[in-house]
């Protein structure tokens, strides 16, 4: 199988921890349009859905799925999105698409979060991907510079705004033994408003599309 068909299968597998009248969370990137792809043909199973950005409000739209705020759906039962990497114990590195800021309130605002992805993302350990973090556009410099002292190597994202109106910074070459710790520690930076390190909230789920079959893991409680 393709890398494409992993992504699509592991996608089609989310659709069952959809249960009717469920207002669900919508990810952004490759793997979560086939997922509202697939959602789109039991759209009137579910009361609606969160979008974690303007590219995914602009899909379940054209799929005429009814589109809510989280501020009017409240606490979500469910959170489906993908990732650029993940762990076994489900911690995730997010944000390649520049949604991770609404990516991680999602997250954080469900009771459930389910991860898709094909088995290239399966990691041992983050940092493999540059770790995306989103900043306030005058603190730039600043923050490349304290970045570097935490031992990265950060890339201001070339001509990127994200749906929030800030930059993101790529960080290279992290050495990832504490992702909660690391995750904190540039979450503490001023000017930082989120980093794609999922660790502190990772996924409950992890639903991996493979050459043999979509493999499921569960984060023990």
């Amino acid at each position: 199988m393709t890398q494409e068909q992993n992504k699509r299968a592991a996608a089609e597998a989310a659709l069952d921890f959809i249960d009717t009248g469920m207002v669900v969370g919508i990810g952004t990137g490759s793997t979560a349009n086939y997922l509202i792809e697939a959602l789109s043909s039991m759209k009137k199973k579910i009361d609606g859905a969160v979008a974690s950005s303007d590219a995914t409000a602009e899909r379940l739209k054209q799929c005429h799925i009814r589109l809510l705020t989280l501020n009017d759906s409240g606490d979500l039962p469910l959170y489906i999105d993908g990732a650029d990497e993940a762990t076994q114990r489900l911690q995730l590195t997010k944000g390649g698409g520049g949604a991770l800021t609404r990516e991680k309130i999602l997250a954080a605002a469900s009771q459930r979060f389910v991860c898709i992805a094909d088995q290239t993302k399966l990691v041992d350990a983050l940092g493999g991907f540059p770790i995306p973090v989103e900043v306030i556009p005058m603190a730039s410099s600043f923050l490349e510079r304290e970045l570097t002292k935490l031992g990265g190597r950060p890339v201001l994202r070339d001509g990127f705004t994200t749906d929030n109106g800030n930059l993101i910074l790529d960080v290279h070459d992290f050495i990832i033994e504490n992702p909660v710790s690391l995750e904190e520690s540039i979450n503490h930076l001023a000017g930082v408003v989120s980093n794609g390190i999922f660790a502190r909230r990772p996924a409950d789920v992890l639903l991996l599309g493979t050459d043999q079959g979509v493999e499921k893991t569960e984060r023990s409680a």
